[in-house]
């Protein structure tokens, strides 16, 4: 298939805001792709294609950009062997090798075909054809319930080669998708509620536990082989040979464990958060020992879980980990909850999440079956820009502006940001230092007094609330905006929508 035909349809989802629209364009295209497009199509249009991030940045992608060609020819194979070639081009005269292959591929784009494969290299495609509305339209192309394609995609972890399965394979090779030890899913995520007992009074009877200030991990066991994913799927084993060395002591054969790790001080509290991401990174130092805390269970010993109710989970995990399982009470009374949340923070924890009892464990999903609960309103928004400091801040760059994401282009483009507040408050002499070398490396343009950035950093806002503003499109503003800490471990596809802001009117 030509590249133009797939850039055509998503010049025609990002241009309506009717998600049926949009399902029926994409589940269009879908029939037409040839097999062999199909999983490669799939992760263009969602900006994450099959060799994940290939190096580029915002400076070379302008650098390789040159006149566009006049008529569409380029493929969307022609696009997936670029990729290849500039995934695998490393040493010395390389990046005038990746040069070169960025400007003969945008040689042979047009306009159009150019400003999209700008968004897939740089994560920025701003077509409003999310996962939810292209896991439909996979359902809608193939003729398959959407459950079952949700479902394949989460635990195969996945979307493109579901796809690709759904569509020219059999219902029941698509049911027989299951978990593989070895292979990430994605992780179940929580609403949130104010308090305990608001949150227990939609869960009904609940397993009440800690919400730590670490890093969510999830575990994966095959024999004596340990593999250790973060939220996003990314393998870190390497970095963690303490966690490692945790799993590889518990008497299992197989085994997948969801959980956090978490640095502590010497009396057991919670050290801060940044301490425990340091680890993560490509120049973490072992300074820093990390301990892993386990909520739940996926799969054991041949046996998969995910469909096992909470109560059993918990039963099993109990059995196996019981030194490292996060603590919690199992209850239906409110005051037990709030006591629960209150020994939480005692500890120096970030508070509770409520989980019901009975609830099975849904990969990738957010819904009301688990519950956190913090004592401070905080949101997980997007750097969009940032302004140059004065005073004993000048030469830093320091305030910052929020945006929430739009998933349904209710207030701007779909799947796009919309500005709901600044703030320059909470931020560290360290943390300045290091946004100012940062975000102008992320820079998109500036004048004098801000920078703005690729939409790609996290940031955790601690508020007061939201109030009605006619200064930014989503109508709201943050009350007293600080900075808690930045999220490295989430993308800015994980932020809190406008729309979880914007319920804050009406609580």
């Amino acid at each position: 298939m030509l590249l133009d035909e797939l850039v055509r349809t998503t010049d025609a989802v990002a241009s309506t805001r009717s998600r049926l629209a949009k399902v029926d364009a994409l589940a269009g295209l879908l029939r037409r792709l040839e097999p062999a497009d199909i999983a490669t199509a799939v992760g263009l249009l969602i900006a994450r294609p099959r060799q994940g991030r290939v190096g580029v940045g915002w400076r070379g992608m302008g650098a390789a950009m040159g006149e566009p060609a006049a008529e569409p020819s380029l493929t969307v194979a022609d696009l997936d062997a670029a990729l290849d070639r500039l995934l695998v081009t490393a040493g010395a005269g390389s990046a005038a090798e990746r040069a070169a292959t960025l400007r003969t591929l945008t040689a042979a784009a047009t306009e159009r075909e150019q400003a999209f494969i700008s968004g897939v290299l740089l994560g920025e495609l701003r077509t409003g054809a999310l996962e939810g509305v292209l896991t439909d339209a996979v359902a809608r192309a193939a003729d398959r319930h959407v459950d079952a394609v949700r479902r394949a995609a989460m635990l195969s972890g996945d979307l493109g080669g579901t796809a690709l399965l759904a569509i020219t394979g059999t219902a029941a090779q698509l049911d027989a998708v299951g978990l593989v030890v070895g292979r990430p899913v994605q992780p179940m995520l929580a609403a949130t509620a104010a308090n305990a007992s608001a949150a227990l009074e939609v869960t009904g009877e609940a397993s009440v536990e800690y919400k730590l200030d670490g890093a969510r991990i999830q575990v994966h066991r095959i024999g004596d082989e340990v593999r250790i994913f973060t939220r996003t799927l990314a393998d870190v084993t390497h970095r963690l040979p303490e966690v490692v060395e945790v799993v590889r002591g518990l008497q299992v054969r197989d085994v997948i464990l969801d959980g956090e790790t978490l640095a502590l001080d010497e009396d057991g509290g919670p050290r801060p958060f940044q301490e425990t991401m340091s680890r993560f990174g490509a120049d973490a130092v072992r300074a820093t020992v990390l301990h892993p805390w386990f909520f739940d269970v996926l799969h054991l010993d041949g046996r998969d879980l995910l469909d096992e109710p909470l109560s059993t989970r918990i039963g099993v995990l109990e059995r196996i980990a019981p030194e490292h399982r996060i603590p919690g009470e199992i209850t239906a009374d409110a005051a037990v909850a709030e006591r629960v949340s209150r020994d939480a923070l005692a500890a120096g924890h970030e508070g509770v999440v409520v989980k019901a009892v009975g609830s099975a464990y849904a990969a990738g999903r957010r819904g009301s079956n688990w519950i956190k609960v913090k004592p401070v309103l905080t949101y997980d928004l997007v750097v969009l820009a940032c302004e140059w400091g004065s005073g004993r801040r000048t030469g830093l760059l320091s305030n910052l502006h929020l945006g929430a994401l739009d998933p349904t282009g209710e207030f701007g483009e779909p799947g796009g940001y919309v500005m709901v507040g600044k703030t320059f408050k909470g931020l560290t002499d360290a943390l300045l230092r290091w946004q100012t070398g940062r975000f102008q490396e992320l820079e998109t343009r500036r004048t004098a007094g801000t920078v703005w950035v690729e939409p790609v950093t996290v940031v955790e806002i601690a508020i007061d609330g939201v109030q009605n503003s006619p200064r930014y499109p989503g109508g709201i503003a943050l009350r007293f905006a600080r900075v808690k800490r930045y999220r490295d471990d989430k993308t800015a596809a994980e932020a809190d929508t406008i729309q979880t802001l914007r319920a804050l009117l009406r609580s």
